[in-house]
């Protein structure tokens, strides 16, 4: 009788061990499926731009972030040199690349 009682009360307690995990699996899928809907798309993204960005050379015709095109005339570390017309060049940031004319 006691060996009854005891398997009867193990069988209680196994469930509700259970049922605390069971309580989290919805947030946990919920979690799984954010982060490959939305970040991993945008680490994509960004190691392209990443390489884009490095990718640069001189001659390069760009389009900035605010619109204004050009010919990269001179890359330092983080700054180009970007000609706008005959005499008129702009010292911007690299970063300030938004893409390049024909890819």
């Amino acid at each position: 009788m006691n060996l009854l009682l005891a398997s009867a009360a193990v069988a209680q307690a196994e469930p509700a061990g259970g049922a605390g995990l069971r309580a989290f699996l919805p947030m946990i899928i919920v979690f799984v499926v954010f982060w490959a809907i939305l970040i991993l798309p945008q680490r994509k993204q960004q190691k392209k731009r990443e390489a884009m960005l490095n990718a640069l050379k001189k001659g390069d015709k760009v389009i900035t972030i605010g619109g204004i095109c050009g010919e990269i005339t001179q890359i330092m570390d983080n700054k180009i040199l970007l000609r706008v017309n005959d005499k008129v060049e702009l010292k911007m940031l690299r970063s300030a690349v938004s893409r390049v004319e024909g890819e």
